[in-house]
């Protein structure tokens, strides 16, 4: 499949006698264009999503409640919040846990009622998790026991209210209120009347924070149900294409949930999309490759969607031919390029799945550009075409100036899915969202056929004696190198060049670790000022961030110090 075939099966899906018809719009004093015949809101869409009854919502462990129980529970937790905790539209609650079936809830109770939920990152510590707190103006936290714990000492004087979930081994304490007890109350309460308008605020997501304070990234119910109707029109047309529009599938569609749900990805595009499909939801509480074989095959996953780490962990697996995977279908991956040689390796491992990738951001909520099949196997280093018909993708120069194709600069989307700016930060919602493009940080440029290709974070290149060196394109060198399973490449201070590559790698079991050898298999492929002066061999995975991606910050400081080089 061509995107040119997609983009013809889109523009009928979005023409006026098309499902998803468009329409202009004025939105924050600015004309954009939108998409017609979907929910108004979050709330709307759970109204929707109830239309699929008994079939399995979602499943954790031997747990299994379909779409009814999950509407039903939400529904009474969302009754209870008001009339207990006084919870109403506008108002902030956060979520701090592990991905489980309360979470999910959880979630849905809380913008059920028009309230902003706040997920907070769950493998921040106690310092961290105040400041989210504290920063999103949250009135009411909903938490596990290991959340809990690290919190402990500084709630009692925060005013916040506090709801545990009992699904951690930490245990909650006595005092504190149980959410399970909640939802078997007596007296179950109805949903409590309230109208919630596309322009009103849904969603507070905190990025990662790998440098700095995070930031919570502020999205109205338009913006997320926005992100949700450009994947519904993608699907829609990715099955007029494929002739199977109205068709009942043979199996009821599955996905992994392997992405932790306060990240964007999994929060939207696992969870909410699939609400809105009525696809099934296998929770994983956090990430093992071994599990997630186990749950593909028991569980007869069809859309497996994660890093690029995960496939990758997938596919090496010693004993992958013991599994049933002939499911599977799609094995999608974010947050970064896949590199080239594990496109071709996906297509071999999985011969019924087709390899897709998709470029978004917490602030586009994780709407860019996306492709797959065709496409993806011709230009393996893409990240794709902007997602039609309502993304729009430019590069930019330092002045900010549109660049011509082929020429590299910064990233810039724009759609109705880019949130409205960052929660409480003027400056850098305007530094950020000018016009209503989201200045990415990414560079990158646009080749003739309109793909988008990454170059690197702009504060990520490395600058050695006025050359500037991509990272991206010395890890692609690095993950070339048979022995070598995981790649960072990082700058390193040097009195006399300024920077210079540093680079730490993950070795497969049985693999050497030569360093000197390393080096002079990528002096065969790349000019000698990209070389990595200093590589770092490890045979445990490298650090990661709470969203997967490799930790460069921590890598960088702990080579800087192992070297002398402070």
């Amino acid at each position: 499949m061509r995107y040119p075939e997609l983009e013809g099966a889109i523009a009928a899906i979005t023409s006026t006698q098309g499902p998803f018809p468009l329409r202009e719009e004025t939105i924050g004093g600015r004309g954009q264009r939108v998409f017609g015949g979907l929910p108004d809101s979050l709330r709307d869409l759970y109204a929707f999503a109830a239309t699929y009854g008994d079939k399995d919502c979602l499943v954790y462990g031997d747990q299994r409640h379909s779409f009814a129980d999950v509407l039903r529970q939400a529904s009474v937790l969302a009754g209870q919040l008001s009339a207990r905790y006084g919870i109403r539209k506008g108002d902030r609650v956060a979520i701090a846990m592990r991905n489980c079936p309360e979470w999910c809830i959880s979630f849905l109770a809380v913008t059920s009622l028009g309230a902003v939920a706040v997920p907070m990152n769950s493998w921040w510590q106690g310092e961290e998790l105040a400041y989210g707190l504290q920063d999103s103006g949250a009135s009411l936290v909903i938490l596990d026991g290991a959340r809990h714990s690290r919190i402990a000492g500084w709630l009692p004087g925060s005013g916040i209210r506090v709801l545990g979930v009992e699904t951690d081994r930490a245990v909650l304490p006595a005092e504190v209120d149980r959410l399970e007890d909640l939802l078997n109350a007596a007296k179950p309460m109805e949903l409590p009347p309230v109208a919630i308008g596309p322009e009103d605020l849904a969603l507070i997501l905190y990025t990662s924070g790998t440098t700095g304070r995070p930031k919570g990234v502020l999205s109205t119910q338009r913006n997320v149900i926005s992100a949700l109707g450009t994947w519904l029109v993608l699907i829609t047309a990715v099955a007029v294409v494929d002739g199977t529009v109205g068709q009942e599938p043979e199996i009821q569609p599955a996905i992994l949930l392997s992405l932790p749900l306060f990240h964007v990805t999994g929060l939207h595009s696992l969870l909410l999309l699939s609400l809105a499909i009525g696809r099934k939801v296998v929770v994983m509480r956090k990430w093992d490759v071994d599990t997630a074989l186990e749950l593909i095959q028991s569980e007869r996953i069809t859309h497996f969607n994660g890093v690029p780490t995960m496939s990758m962990e997938l596919m090496d697996h010693p004993r992958l031919g013991d599994y049933d995977l002939s499911t599977l279908v799609d094995i999608s991956a974010g947050g970064a390029a896949r590199p080239a040689e594990q496109v071709a390796k996906l297509i071999e491992k999985f011969p019924n799945a087709k390899p897709s990738l998709g470029y978004g951001l917490t602030e586009t909520n994780a709407v860019g550009c996306v492709f797959g099949q065709e496409d993806y196997v011709d230009r393996p280093r893409s990240v794709g075409r902007p997602t039609a018909p309502l993304v729009e993708v430019r590069i930019i120069d330092e002045a900010g100036k549109v660049v011509p194709p082929g020429l590299s600069g910064e990233i810039c989307i724009r759609s109705p899915a880019v949130a409205c700016g960052y929660w409480n930060q003027p400056e850098a919602t305007a530094a950020a969202f000018p016009d209503g493009w989201c200045r990415t940080g990414d560079l990158g440029y646009l080749d003739s056929e309109g793909f988008l290709y990454i170059v690197d974070r702009l504060k990520d290149i490395i600058i050695r004696g006025g050359e500037n060196i991509s990272c991206l394109e010395v890890e692609e060198a690095l993950y070339a190198y048979p022995g070598i399973a995981e790649a960072a490449v990082f700058s390193l201070p040097d009195q006399r060049l300024g920077e210079i590559v540093g680079a730490a790698v993950m070795m497969r079991e049985g693999a050497e670790a030569d360093p000197e050898q390393i080096r002079a298999f990528v002096a065969g492929r790349l000019a000698r000022f990209k070389v990595p002066e200093h590589i770092w061999c490890l045979t445990e995975h490298l650090p990661r961030t709470a969203s997967g991606k490799i930790s460069k910050k921590q890598l960088r400081s702990e080579l800087i110090e192992r070297l002398g080089l402070q």
